[in-house]
């Protein structure tokens, strides 16, 4: 299982495998890919000015997250944490948001990287898959945030809740209850963002739902 990045280059791209077998035989299966262009749409939204232009002490507080997060993603367990497929976080209608431009009060202001849930006020968010949560807390941009680390380099994350139901090292399990849906953050309402990290780049959450992770190991 691998992906490609929502901002990665188009063109040709190695792709590396390696390979140890039993005895301790190191087997190169790397080969070349071709990453296509993706046709992503540009949306418009209006929010409350300090999540566009930050003041000092709301800059201090992001930079300081922004390192928090980077040690959070750092660290990852050595094999997988989940079994079989993902599901989806709640029972709510997904959007199409993966990869929109965004502007935020007329101004650019990136790439939206996960997918947004129509999810009401207090609706369950549950696990897509077993892992551990590595991050539970109230975050400037995310607001309530539940990030879970899956193993070898794959997370997802929940955001803008309105409560948080696990504690930071906590082992959850397929299903399990990590909090309510809010509209914490920076948000224009009650949503749910939902993103999967994997090796420092963003995925779409949506072909991660449709793949077939029965017989992975």
């Amino acid at each position: 299982m691998a992906g490609v990045d929502v901002e990665a280059a188009v063109g040709p791209s190695t792709l590396q495998i390696h390979v140890t077998q039993a005895k301790g035989e190191v087997r190169d299966l790397s080969r070349m890919i071709e990453i296509h262009a993706e046709q992503y749409r540009t949306g418009s939204l209006t929010v409350e000015p300090k999540f566009v232009e930050p003041d000092p002490e709301e800059l201090k507080r992001i930079e300081a997250e922004s390192e928090l997060k980077a040690k959070v993603f750092a660290a990852s367990a050595g094999k997988p944490l989940w079994n079989g497929n993902f599901r989806a976080p709640v029972a709510a209608a997904p959007t199409d948001s993966f990869g929109t431009r965004r502007m935020l009060n007329g101004k650019l202001a990136g790439i939206h990287k996960g997918m947004d849930f129509r999810a009401r006020m207090r609706t369950p968010v549950r696990a897509g898959n077993s892992g551990v949560v590595v991050l539970a807390r109230g975050l400037y941009y995310e607001g309530n945030c539940v990030i879970i680390d899956h193993g070898l380099g794959l997370f997802t994350l929940s955001m803008h809740l309105s409560k948080i139901r696990v504690r930071e090292g906590q082992h959850v399990t397929k299903g399990a209850l990590l909090g309510l849906s809010g509209a914490t953050g920076r948000v224009t309402g009650p949503h749910l963002h939902w993103a999967v990290r994997w090796e420092d780049a963003y995925l779409d959450p949506a072909k991660l739902l449709r793949l077939n992770l029965s017989e992975a190991r």
